[in-house]
């Protein structure tokens, strides 16, 4: 079987890759990231998520982009709260953290060459994130020509790197239903931007937001934990 390296947030649509993955035959390899995020919580998900999905192997890898700051999630900048779609589909928001995926993926590129596998899943998605730059097709794609003029593994011709992001044009809702029919555990996962100690869901932030109305648009609750449900809404 063939091994595929996997980025693993934590978060609902990482959970989903990892699952497609599996379901396509690979055998997942996951990596996680403790970056100096806000919602560090996440990395208890992934751990969670790489238990119940039977991953070969899990690395958490530290790098600190807080020394860079200049994003919500990495710096003292307020998390945008209660937005519409419509707002959010409007420019970069400040949730964006400089560089983040091409810091991510060549981290699993490294992995993955050590590892002689040659296929990366990314749970990235230019619908409900189109204002962040690495989330679009056009750089996922100039990214796996990057990787394959990279490494000693395909100069030598022992493969070529493939970048799989089959969530890229699905909606919120698409992606929670792929994910149920495969057996995700929605509960294991986390998604908000600014949770709070415990660990509970704000509810109010893009993320959340986007996630909430992924589960209304199934017609079932979301298993996630949040500050005050009876408020929450989508």
């Amino acid at each position: 079987m063939l091994k595929a390296i996997v980025l693993l947030s934590g978060g609902l649509d990482s959970a989903t890759s990892l699952a497609i993955a599996r379901a396509e035959g690979f055998v997942p390899y996951a990596i996680s990231f403790r970056y100096g995020q806000r919602h560090r919580v996440e990395i208890d998900a992934a751990r969670r998520l790489a238990q119940s999905l039977d991953v070969a192997d899990h690395v958490i890898v530290d790098i600190d982009l807080r020394m860079f700051g200049k994003s919500a999630l990495t710096d003292a900048v307020a998390v945008p709260k209660n937005r519409t779609l419509d707002e959010m589909s409007g420019g970069i928001p400040v949730t964006y953290v400089p560089a983040r995926n091409t810091v991510f993926l060549s981290f699993a590129m490294a992995w993955a060459e050590t590892l002689n596998a040659f296929d990366i899943f990314a749970g990235v998605n230019a619908l409900d994130y189109a204002g962040y730059p690495d989330c679009r097709p056009e750089y996922i794609a100039a990214f796996e020509i990057m990787a394959n003029l990279a490494t000693k593994a395909t100069v030598e011709g022992r493969g070529r790197f493939k970048i799989h992001t089959p969530l890229i044009h699905a909606t919120k809702a698409e992606i929670i239903c792929k994910g149920l029919s495969l057996g995700v555990d929605y509960s294991l996962t986390t998604s908000c931007y600014d949770p709070a100690d415990d660990g509970a869901a704000c509810g109010r932030c893009d993320s959340c937001i986007l996630r909430l109305q992924g589960f209304l648009e199934n017609g079932i609750d979301d298993p996630a934990r949040y500050r005050d449900r009876e408020h929450v809404t989508p």
